[in-house]
């Protein structure tokens, strides 16, 4: 079993549900007492949340670039980014090691056309919802991403940054995002993609009208095929 790098804390909250269903996985497809081998750097997180509040990318870069790298010389022998918007930097991350990147959006956009789904909905934070980052990979398969309505972003960002990165779960804010996913249904979205990996521990299939692409779950079997395969 190959050694996976998680750089995780962006938050925590995704970090752990990643390292269940890393383990959940191993003990699924090997039995017996087997368990993921991973190497996790955890990251403050208030640091690189206030570079991209302030649109310091560079700074943001920086940071991940060394905990990749400081994964690389610990033994990871392939890194995973458990968070979406920070994919913003992902090719500084490449560039900076010399061991195979596991891209949640390439993930994601793979999945979306397996499942032959034109029109994609997104829901995200504010920063993957604005940027090309995230959506080139959809758009190089002939992908149509549709984003919510410009006036719901705004809580929708809210409810990740503020409720799912803790850990708090409402009934509250699982109605917002149902309306949220109702209205890029109507529009014409043929699934959507929870494109946040703490959005998960909030919604789940009979949430939405259309088919749902849970991000984390979609790296996680990226990994998992990666960690067991040979070579």
């Amino acid at each position: 079993m190959h050694l996976l790098g998680v750089l995780g804390g962006m938050g925590w909250s995704a970090t752990a549900e990643y390292y269940r269903r890393l383990n959940e996985g191993v003990d699924a497809r090997l039995g017996g007492l087997h368990s993921a081998r991973v190497l996790i750097h955890s990251v403050d997180f208030q640091p690189i949340d206030d570079a991209e509040n302030a649109g310091d990318w560079d700074a943001m870069a920086r940071t991940l670039v060394d905990a990749a790298q400081s994964l690389q010389a610990g033994g990871a022998e392939g890194i995973l980014l458990a968070a979406n918007t920070m994919h913003a930097v992902a090719d500084r991350i490449v560039e900076a090691v010399d061991v195979p990147f596991l891209h949640i959006a390439e993930a994601t956009a793979r999945r979306v056309e397996a499942a032959r789904q034109r029109k994609v909905g997104l829901v995200a934070t504010a920063t993957t919802m604005a940027g090309d980052f995230y959506t080139t990979p959809f758009e190089q398969r002939g992908i149509e991403v549709i984003l919510p309505e410009e006036g719901q972003r705004p809580e929708v960002d809210r409810i990740i940054y503020e409720e799912l990165v803790h850990g708090v779960i409402k009934d509250t804010s699982r109605r917002e995002l149902r309306t949220v996913m109702q209205g890029m249904a109507d529009r014409g979205a043929e699934c959507v993609v929870l494109a946040g990996t703490e959005i998960g521990l909030l919604i789940e299939e009979d949430d939405c009208p259309v088919p749902l692409h849970d991000t984390t779950a979609i790296h996680v079997d990226q990994a998992l095929d990666w960690m067991l395969s040979e070579g």
